[in-house]
């Protein structure tokens, strides 16, 4: 597979909830870390993707926001 984005994340996915319409997939990261990624049942499908699966999630975005706590003890912004 060769693609031009450069945010990839290599991982596997720990686990698979498939719905009516979209499938979550929840994918562990070297490290430790996990992300979740929805997407439609049939291409979790057409990826054949199970638990164990290899994969790479990649990030297609113009943006990334960033966010700090605000340091009020009464916000739950932690």
């Amino acid at each position: 597979m060769n693609i031009s984005a450069r945010n990839k994340l290599i991982g596997k996915v720990k686990k698979l909830t498939v719905g009516v319409v979209n499938a979550e997939v929840i994918i562990a990261l070297p490290g430790g870390g996990e992300m979740v990624s929805v997407i439609t049942k049939a291409s979790a499908k057409t990826l054949k993707l199970k638990q164990g699966s290899p994969v790479v999630a990649i990030i297609k975005s113009p943006d990334i926001l960033l966010a700090v706590p605000c340091g009020n003890p009464e916000c739950k912004c932690k």
